[in-house]
């Protein structure tokens, strides 16, 4: 594969550099990749800068139209764009092709929305308007675990709202955004999206640029505070979804049998590698044995390998230094918990890490504290449902977070206590393209989907007109 192009100005170029991708189920090269220079990333902000005068002022019917267009594009190619997806992210080949008809149903959703005048006062003496006026360049920087439906968190609503864009991908999963940008090149006037790729040196430059105007980030809170401090100089809009630890908490009146299976899928879809995904568990203490069983019982029959093959459930981690640091994370485990399924590293090329449960754990063990972003659950004992949602909210993060229980009065009022930006009732990492999402405390800052997300894309802007 070195078919791949950068997208600036609506002309497919190549890279000055060009980079490995490595596909992480067999640690080789999959692909030689365009890598854009920092001119190059000048030329996109500037097609993007030149281009937003004419697309700003496109009617929105027109807009919503090449949403729905682009919409098409990617259902037409999902069979090519998720295999790619497979390859260079290394998640089952189902997974993926729900994450690209996912991408298209995010793209049609914004497609439903409008931007109205609002009128706030009509009265004898004035006449007050709120009008949303589109914002200019807009930096879109998406992470690797979902390549393409986070992009699609930002590019169909900041498209809507007359913006126009510079979508980075991450550095180890650029291919299928790269082919996405081929193929909707002409679906959207020359300049209005552009897509660049970097080796983890252009986000700075790309984030501080004087002619972007917000840049929309996901990924972890170390860089996020980095875009947060790169956008400060020129003021420029932020919205950051960031790390998490989200803690579930399972009552008394669960059924262990019933709730295993949801409580691993919550913890364990695309291996971890999800900023929602439930990352410690809370268990009360007359069913913890009966469900620690349960979740080694499932963890121990999952089937681990590479995405492409028949019946894989979970594939590798995306990338080394993420298998690094998960390996680090469970060697810790071993010493501070008791590990009861998975636990061990295959002696196979690729990244991979059998699921691993690790129980008798606590709080204060790197485990149960930090973000692990992969296929280890801690499951902790608890007495009282009042300390542990006290325990869950002691953490800097506050993205998600879930109560599971038969008993749904009594699970609202802890879900009420809970300090994150979702709180889901016996299910967790629940996500749909009109449902705002965002974090608390260190988990982010803004809002996306939604009218809410799509607001954010604009500028508030006032007319008040004397009578």
């Amino acid at each position: 594969m070195s078919d791949f192009k950068l997208l600036i100005g609506g002309k497919l170029v190549a890279g000055d550099q060009t980079m490995d991708v490595i596909n992480p189920a067999t640690e080789e090269v999959l692909a030689k990749c365009p890598r854009a220079s920092k001119a190059q990333l000048n030329e996109a902000v500037a097609a993007a800068k030149a281009a937003f005068p004419a697309w700003a002022a496109t009617p929105i019917a027109e807009r919503k139209k090449a949403l729905g267009a682009i919409a098409d594009i990617i259902e037409a190619n999902a069979a090519e764009l998720a295999r790619l997806l497979t390859q260079e992210q290394g998640k089952p080949i189902g997974d993926a092709t729900g994450e690209v008809y996912g991408t298209a149903a995010f793209f049609r959703y914004f497609t439903m929305l409008d931007l109205p005048v609002k009128v706030i006062d009509d009265s004898e003496n004035r006449r007050v308007e709120a009008h949303r006026k589109p914002l200019g360049v807009i930096g879109a920087i998406v992470p690797w675990n979902f390549p393409l439906i986070l992009m699609a968190f930002k590019v169909p609503p900041a498209l809507l709202a007359g913006n126009t864009l510079v979508v980075k991908p991450a550095p180890t999963t650029p291919l299928a955004t790269l082919k996405l940008g081929e193929l909707i090149k002409d679906a959207l006037p020359a300049g209005v999206i552009n897509f660049i790729t970097d080796a983890n040196d252009l986000g700075g430059e790309l984030t501080a640029h004087p002619d972007v105007r917000k840049i929309s980030f996901t990924g972890s809170t170390a860089t996020g505070a980095k875009v947060m401090a790169g956008a400060a100089a020129t003021l420029k809009r932020i919205t950051l979804e960031l790390g998490g630890n989200d803690a579930g908490i399972v009552l008394d009146d669960v059924d262990p049998k019933t709730a295993a299976p949801q409580l691993f899928q919550s913890a364990f879809q695309n291996n971890g590698q999800v900023c929602i995904a439930m990352k410690r568990l809370y268990v009360h203490e007359s069913i913890y044995d009966e469900m620690c069983d349960e979740l080694a019982k499932i963890a121990d029959a999952a089937i681990v390998g590479n995405g492409l093959e028949q019946g894989t459930q979970l594939g590798p981690l995306q990338n080394k230094m993420q298998f690094e640091k998960v390996k680090e994370l469970l060697d810790d485990a071993k010493k501070t918990g008791k590990v009861i399924a998975g636990g061990t590293v295959p002696d196979q090329a690729g990244y991979f890490i059998k699921p691993t449960i690790v129980r008798d754990i606590t709080d204060g063990a790197r485990l149960v504290d930090e973000e692990q972003f992969g296929p280890v659950l801690p499951v902790i004992k608890y007495s009282d449902p009042e300390d542990a949602v006290a325990r869950a909210n002691a953490s800097p993060y506050g993205l998600g977070g879930s109560i599971w229980a038969t008993d749904l009065d009594r699970a609202y009022k802890l879900a009420e206590k809970m300090e994150s930006g979702s709180v889901w009732v016996n299910k967790h990492a629940e996500l749909a393209p009109n449902i705002p999402f965002g974090g608390s405390k260190m988990s982010g800052i803004g809002t996306e989907l939604g009218e809410e997300g799509l607001a954010e894309f604009t500028q508030l802007k006032i007319i008040n007109i004397a009578r």
